[in-house]
């Protein structure tokens, strides 16, 4: 599906033909693999003229918002282009006048009709001139940082069976107390790795990171493979077997264990260790194992580190994110792996089913920040949707897992002023 953006946006034809919709502030995460994109659609009959392109408020119940407010269903929409095909970003966002919902530049220049669009990312500076030459955007940056932990906050409160654990294939949902929230962990797999000790809602700090991410995988395993995108490169990784590639313990010990130290035999001890032989070549090697391997390295590594950062300040949850994850379940069980067995069973890794669109969302939920609202008005995740289930259909379901989703929408209710 990431491989064809082309294909992505038919996708988003076919969502907005589901839903009769108006449309309202489109926020874009411009990371350097992805392009993530977030809007929010509502029925047309449900608003009236004074309604459409309100500010997002709150989910909650009519009876406990500001007598001017109205409460509306809709759909937040979720879709991805790759970075390197941003024309085709752009081209989609044309062909659905996306660009017409994000904030009037009234600000800068009360004579100007360009359209400001919340964007986060190192994207959003990179491309900004593209956006304002094709499409008369300009994109108002938002901190990187603060999207992630607002994206992830939001989610954590207000989404229904967001969060979950995995591994040896038993995935179970985990509901999070809000009182109880935080402090915790949110590890941000990207091209590369950010890990955000987050205290509170406006609280966080960048404590650790690495640059062995999701371009990592991507990159070498284009070099190894020459599979064309991450997509391709993770459904290859499934067939393959890296105890072909991998040195374990069992090798070096005469396939016993070394219990005195607490290491199986199927313990890696080094990571391609058996790929040293001068009598054979890359090509002598199948593809598909040295997939399975590189993904174990990049994922031991990324869960290991992550313990390490929660046990100097003391976590016990720690949550991942990302679009390298994507639901894959030997990358979510290796992470599991690491992390148990690096913590001896005291904490555990939890994933998210919209992972890979932290960012996205917190820039949209931006908006709010910048309006002339009262008092009386709050923002979304505040106090949480409505109705969080999330909206599927199988024609625009990811083939990567059947619970999360690409390309999606989460089903909730707004107030808007």
């Amino acid at each position: 599906m990431e491989g064809d953006g082309i294909e992505v946006a038919k996708l988003g034809k076919k969502e907005l033909k589901h839903c009769e919709d108006d449309v309202s502030h489109l926020a874009l995460d411009i990371g350097g693999s992805l392009v993530k994109m977030v809007y929010f659609s509502s029925s047309s009959s449900s608003l009236g003229d004074d309604q459409k392109n309100g500010f997002l408020k709150d989910g909650v119940d009519a009876s406990s918002t500001n007598f001017n407010s109205k409460v509306l269903s809709g759909m937040l929409h979720f879709l991805k282009f790759e970075t390197s095909k941003i024309n085709e970003c752009i081209e989609f966002i044309s062909s659905k006048r996306l660009q017409h919902y994000g904030d009037q530049d009234d600000d800068k220049d009360p004579a100007s009709d360009k359209n400001v669009i919340k964007a986060t990312g190192g994207g959003a500076f990179k491309f900004a001139d593209l956006f304002k030459e094709k499409l008369g955007i300009v994109l108002d940056k938002v901190d990187e940082m603060s999207s992630l932990v607002a994206g992830a906050n939001f989610l954590l409160k207000a989404v229904n069976r967001e969060a979950f654990t995995y591994m040896d294939g038993q995935k179970d949902y985990v509901q999070i107390d809000h009182k109880d929230l935080y402090p915790y962990l949110l590890v941000n797999v990207g091209s590369g790795v950010s890990m955000i000790k987050v205290d509170g809602d406006n609280e966080y700090e960048r404590v650790s990171g690495t640059s062995i991410g999701g371009g990592t995988f991507w990159g070498l395993g284009s070099l190894l493979t020459k599979c064309k995108s991450f997509d391709e490169l993770l459904e290859l990784s499934r067939q393959g077997n890296n105890r072909v590639i991998d040195m374990l313990v069992g090798d070096i010990y005469g396939g016993t264990d070394y219990s005195k130290v607490g290491l199986t035999s199927t313990t890696i001890a080094s990571s391609f260790g058996k790929a040293t032989s001068k009598d054979r070549d890359l090509e002598d090697y199948r593809a598909e194992d040295l997939a399975r391997s590189l993904l174990r390295l990049i994922s031991n590594n990324i869960g290991q580190i992550a313990y390490l950062n929660a046990l100097q300040f003391g976590l016990k949850r720690i949550l991942f994110g990302g679009f390298f994850i994507r639901g894959h379940e030997y990358t979510m069980d290796t992470i599991s792996v690491a992390v148990h067995f690096w913590s001896k069973g005291d904490a555990k890794a939890l994933f998210l089913r919209h992972e890979g669109f932290l960012g996205a969302l917190g820039a949209f939920m931006n908006y709010e920040k910048n309006a002339n609202t009262d008092d009386n008005q709050h923002f979304i995740e505040q106090s949480g949707i409505a109705k969080g289930s999330f909206c599927r259909d199988h024609d625009f379901e990811s083939s990567m897992h059947s619970d999360v989703e690409d390309n999606g929408c989460i089903e909730c209710r707004v107030q808007v002023s």
